[in-house]
């Protein structure tokens, strides 16, 4: 992929954020989770999408007729997409899907726009290679098969704790986040931060630690902590000598 190519789509990228985050204002989101395809608001700020893209283009060295069309494929779609998402709960996950679903149109638009997407070609080749297949086998490993795993060792200790004032699923999501750093520091020879960060939730847990209940707790957690540290780690390093002999 020659400059020309990347350039074009780091100003689509660039034109979306700046129409979804610098350029929409709160009363136009508020007002399209209320009134979903009766706010103005959704036109608006579609349409100013579709301008945002234009001027990308145009700014891309891209002909006029393609990128007017181009920037409304943008538009509509994203009229759609904010539209089926107002109806959504404002939970994380519809956010991602959302923006995943934005960033899908833009790449198509810029793939269909560039003259030579043969590159395309070869990323989906090297991604069907056996090494990235087993580094993303490894990630969702270490994500809810791991945390249920864990869960089930823990069986023999969970009915001595009073868990009644932590936030509920923060301890398998906490989990889950440790496991895919640990597991990218492993892959990337990187294991300095492993040990920061393990020293830095010992000392959190310990310095909560008061009376008998708390004692308890903060033991149930360091041992939940070892054991997810230690699976994600076996298998990391399993992961690096299986991607050494490929």
């Amino acid at each position: 992929m020659d400059s020309n190519g990347l350039s074009l789509l780091l100003l689509l990228l660039l034109a979306h954020l700046a129409g979804d985050f610098l350029l929409q204002s709160q009363a136009w989101v508020r007002s399209k989770e209320s009134r979903h395809h009766l706010s103005p608001a959704v036109y608006l700020h579609s349409g100013l999408h579709g301008l945002l893209a234009l001027a990308a283009l145009l700014v891309g060295a891209q002909p006029l007729l393609p990128a007017g069309l181009a920037a409304m494929v943008i538009a509509v779609t994203h009229l759609a997409i904010d539209i089926a998402k107002s109806y959504a709960p404002p939970r994380a996950r519809y956010f991602l899907l959302d923006q995943a679903l934005h960033i899908g149109v833009l790449l198509v638009v810029w793939a269909l726009l560039i003259e030579s997407p043969v590159w395309l070609v070869g990323l989906g080749g090297w991604l069907l290679q056996p090494a990235p297949l087993l580094v993303a086998l490894g990630y969702l490993l270490v994500l809810r098969p791991t945390s249920i795993l864990i869960a089930l060792i823990m069986q023999r200790w969970s009915r001595q704790v009073d868990t009644s004032g932590m936030l509920a699923d923060a301890g398998a999501r906490i989990g889950m986040l440790e496991r895919f750093l640990v597991l990218t520091f492993v892959l990337a020879d990187q294991l300095v931060p492993i040990g920061f960060l393990l020293a830095a939730k010992s000392v959190l847990r310990f310095g909560e630690l008061r009376e008998d209940r708390d004692r308890k707790l903060t033991e149930y957690v360091l041992l939940g902590t070892m054991l997810s540290f230690a699976l994600t780690l076996c298998l990391g390093i399993l992961i690096r000598r299986a991607l050494a002999v490929m």
